[in-house]
């Protein structure tokens, strides 16, 4: 009997590949990577980053909220920036969703993310203790 389980919402945009939206294994929960699309119109949200930074946030936390847990529980979380320059903003908005103690985080600058996305986040969760 296995102890994973695929975590869905939609509340969250749909993967647009083959992956799930968040992967349950035991107490630990693995949320893939979040851009910033709309998940009612799969459209991505403006070209503003502070906007962007926020969509992928709120879609996070959906995801979260699905597999029991929110923000609070992400114990490592991994940014990716197209624009370095847009760090100081980044960390301003995760401020905003996220508390002390604040996750691991590594911030990677990229050539490129899916749909033109200026930011995409992904992360570990831990239920429990």
């Amino acid at each position: 009997m296995s102890n994973r389980a695929a975590i869905h919402t939609d509340r969250a945009p749909a993967a647009i590949g083959p992956y799930s939206q968040a992967i349950k294994a035991g107490n630990t929960i693995y949320l893939s990577g979040q851009i910033p699309l709309d998940p009612e119109s799969m459209e991505l949200v403006g070209g503003d980053i502070e906007l962007q930074a926020r969509q992928v946030f709120d879609n996070m936390a959906a995801v979260c909220h699905e597999a029991g847990g929110s923000l609070s529980d992400v114990v490592k979380l991994n940014l990716y920036l197209t624009d370095l320059d847009n760090f100081s903003k980044v960390n301003q908005i995760m401020e905003e969703y996220f508390d002390e103690p604040y996750p691991a985080r590594a911030a990677v600058g990229v050539k490129a993310l899916p749909r033109g996305s200026q930011v995409e986040a992904e992360g570990i969760m831990l239920l429990g203790d």
